[in-house]
């Protein structure tokens, strides 16, 4: 079975040569899924994560404008941004209509400027959540080893993607067994605690999403079914995914990652090597785009 593209990924409303030049601005960074109506965008962002949502005035007649402001209400961490490659009449009316359904960024692609504008946009490997998670994050860690960094760097970004500890090991090139020693000998939340409760910040953020269905967020994260998404949500929360939904928000779920497993163990993280040195040499580099995404949000 062909696993899903795990990309960052746009979802567009546009013309064809807008579609074009969106591909080739790509470059393999991004993917793009192309649709035909806003009802079309609509059912990508819940299939799949999507970082942006690209619509031209043009292309959204007035019939569809009820379907852009369930866009922007049901989806709010997806931002909705308005492209104009070419002004004239008509594209600056419809401009008009789309800022009265919600829709306040625009991208004016007529200049090289707003090209690069949106690759710098659409080519940020940070997730939107992953920024918000690393700015309460960053400040808690205070001042831990670089490995310290680049463990918590991968764990926020890769975790939707990231099941069990063995495949956290796999990206970092260590054995399971030696891994976890780690933490039981510094004292520290085993490997799994992490992974999993950074998974239930995850899927709060996602939850924030009304359109997004308890079924949507669990393919989101990678589960087997609903179900599973479910048992694993009791196992570390006390409560299924239902009631996790209405009682539990973003804000407090990040919290309560920070106040229970980064903060009491400031001391040890300015001490703590996780990683064997030389392995994930990238990650200095990972976490600088990180930090860098944390200052510009």
């Amino acid at each position: 079975m062909t696993r899903p593209d795990r990309r960052p990924a746009v979802a567009t409303v546009l013309e064809p040569s807008e579609r074009a030049r969106l591909d080739a601005a790509a470059q393999g960074h991004f993917a793009t899924v192309h649709a035909e109506t806003i009802r079309d965008a609509i059912r990508a962002v819940r299939e799949r994560p999507v970082h942006a949502i690209l619509v031209s005035p043009r292309c959204v007649t007035r019939e569809q404008l009820p379907g852009v402001a369930l866009l922007v209400k049901a989806f709010p961490a997806v931002p909705t941004v308005a492209v104009l490659s070419r002004h004239d009449a008509l594209a600056s009316e419809r401009l008009l209509t789309l800022g009265a359904t919600g829709v306040h960024r625009v991208l004016d692609l007529t200049g090289r400027d707003g090209w690069r504008r949106l690759r710098e946009m659409l080519a940020e490997p940070v997730s939107p959540t992953a920024v918000r998670m690393l700015a309460a994050i960053v400040p808690a860690l205070d001042e831990p080893t670089p490995a310290c960094r680049e463990f918590f760097d991968v764990l926020v970004r890769q975790g939707p993607q990231i099941r069990s500890v063995r495949a956290l090991c796999t990206t970092f090139g260590l054995r399971p067994s030696t891994f976890v020693s780690r933490f039981v000998r510094w004292g520290l939340p085993s490997p799994k605690r992490y992974l999993s409760t950074s998974r239930v910040v995850h899927a709060a953020a996602l939850f924030e999403s009304r359109g997004l269905s308890v079924g949507d967020v669990a393919y989101r994260l990678d589960y087997s079914s609903p179900q599973s998404f479910s048992r694993h949500l009791r196992a570390a929360i006390g409560v299924p995914a239902s009631e996790f939904r209405r009682r539990y928000s973003f804000d407090r779920t990040l919290m309560d990652f920070v106040s229970r497993l980064i903060t009491p163990f400031r001391a040890t993280f300015r001490r703590f090597h996780p990683l064997i040195p030389g392995v994930a040499d990238t990650g200095h580099r990972s976490w600088t785009a990180s930090w860098k995404g944390v200052q510009d949000g």
